[in-house]
């Protein structure tokens, strides 16, 4: 995995940690795009090292919709709670996970 200094990993398949955020912050997900998703399946995801990290994960919302969260784990002396801090839609399948 190449990383850069505050910069972000490769992307990878999303495993069961990953979906487990996901469905940890589904509803604020739903809440903040006004949409109830019956389809919330991480595909994958990038991560970037900060004062705890940020997951960048790529979800399929179904219907060939996808959405990319951006989602702060704190670090373990900060309880690791998790915190949705932003959210793009209307993403495709082929589309990149970037920095946002």
């Amino acid at each position: 995995m190449s990383r850069m200094c505050g910069g972000t990993s490769d992307e990878i398949a999303a495993d069961d940690s990953v979906q487990k955020i996901c469905d940890s912050v589904k509803h604020l997900a739903e809440k903040k795009s006004g949409k109830n998703y019956a389809v919330f399946r991480a595909k994958s995801y990038k991560t970037q090292p900060v004062a705890g990290t940020n997951y960048f994960i790529k979800v399929d919302v179904g219907e060939e919709e996808f959405v990319h969260l951006r989602v702060y784990k704190k670090l373990p002396c900060y309880g690791e709670t998790l915190e949705l801090t932003s959210m793009q839609h209307s993403k495709s399948f082929h589309d990149p996970i970037e920095y946002f």
